[in-house]
């Protein structure tokens, strides 16, 4: 649980980054350029000796459908919604995990479906917000897309880790991370304008922060993290960045002239329900929570 922990505290720091300092730049090529970053980060340590073209070939598609695919349909979301709908939309992801892992096991985990509900109501009660018409449903369907693929992504490499825990994270990760690059860069070039000239050295140390930090380091203790927990505790910290990352935002990024009480006890509350959703997930520790 410790690497989920940390992972949520990079995450949370690097929302107010991005906004901040890379709202000027095209987003799909923020996220073309942060996974190619965290790809070169790994590649000195890529080890496939002894891994066949299957896992390979197995990877690749993770990293691809959990990091190319849903940054491609995060970022297209902003097309149609505004950015706290963005954030609202993103909540769901928790029952994707305990729905995919239930899938996979072949069993209906109530107690896990509970534990995603929770942090589902909590995420929800701190980003609260009067709802707009508009493109709604294009930019709803683009999130639930991202957020499947992501649970999709953490679930699977889970489970072949479990069968595979002779092979060390850090020799096979690159390939992850390389299938989402290919991805992203595959789907962002009718999108993107590649005007990479007009980034800042400013704007440049937030990428490679990004690239290095957020996406390299944090995926890599995600996935490792996501491995050594139970579905229930990797679907509550799936939203366990959200009340770190309101906090980060008002107290260092000094966004907070416009958080008002009701803000605080929304805050207060969700908290609360992802604090209680992860306590519930590690309440009950036993060899055989697969089975219901």
């Amino acid at each position: 649980m410790i690497y989920l922990s940390i992972v949520s505290l990079i995450w949370a720091f690097s929302f107010g980054l991005i906004g901040n300092m890379l709202s000027g730049v095209d987003s799909f090529l923020v996220a073309t350029l942060r996974l190619g970053v965290a790809s070169l980060l790994f590649l000195p340590f890529l080890r496939l000796k002894g891994i066949g073209w299957t896992t390979i070939v197995r990877l690749v598609l993770y990293g691809a459908i959990q990091f190319g695919l849903m940054y491609a349909c995060y970022m297209s979301a902003f097309r149609f919604i505004p950015s706290h709908l963005v954030a609202v939309f993103s909540i769901l992801t928790p029952v994707y995990v305990v729905f995919i892992h239930d899938l996979q096991k072949r069993v209906f985990s109530r107690r896990y479906l509970w534990i995603a509900v929770l942090s589902v109501l909590g995420a929800a009660t701190i980003k609260a917000e009067t709802m707009p018409t508009g493109d709604i449903w294009m930019g709803f369907l683009l999130m639930q897309v991202a957020g499947a693929a992501f649970a999709f992504g953490q679930v699977a490499y889970r489970e072949w880790k479990i069968k595979n825990q002779d092979v060390s994270d850090l020799s096979i990760f690159g390939l992850l991370t390389i299938g989402g690059t290919l991805c992203i860069g595959c789907l962002s070039l009718p999108e993107t304008e590649w005007e990479i000239s007009k980034i800042s050295a400013d704007q440049w140390k937030a990428i490679l922060y990004l690239g290095l930090v957020a996406s390299g380091l944090g995926f890599f203790l995600w996935n490792k993290g996501a491995s050594k927990t139970n579905a229930g505790t990797l679907a509550a910290f799936n939203n366990a960045v959200v009340p770190l990352a309101v906090l980060i935002s008002l107290f260092i990024f000094n966004e907070g002239k416009n958080f008002d009480r009701e803000d605080q006890i929304r805050l207060m509350i969700g908290s609360v329900l992802i604090g209680s959703a992860l306590f519930l997930s590690l309440k009950r520790k036993s060899s055989s929570f697969f089975r219901i």
